[in-house]
């Protein structure tokens, strides 16, 4: 039988994950809120947010 309840440090990892992302979108729309003249500032958070989801996406499923 397999164990469906996610371990505390999974958990934790998954929780942890979630938040450098947030914070590092949140970095990214900082950012892009100041050089609005580079890139605009949601398109610029939603690429961050693409890229750290390709580099977790792998991890936490294998």
């Amino acid at each position: 039988m397999e164990n469906t309840v996610m371990s505390s440090l999974a958990l934790l990892v998954a929780v942890l994950l979630v938040l450098v992302t947030v914070m590092f979108v949140g970095a990214l729309l900082y950012l892009g809120h100041h050089h609005p003249k580079l890139i605009a500032p949601l398109t610029l958070a939603m690429v961050g947010a693409a890229f750290v989801a390709a580099l977790v996406v792998p991890i936490v499923t294998s």
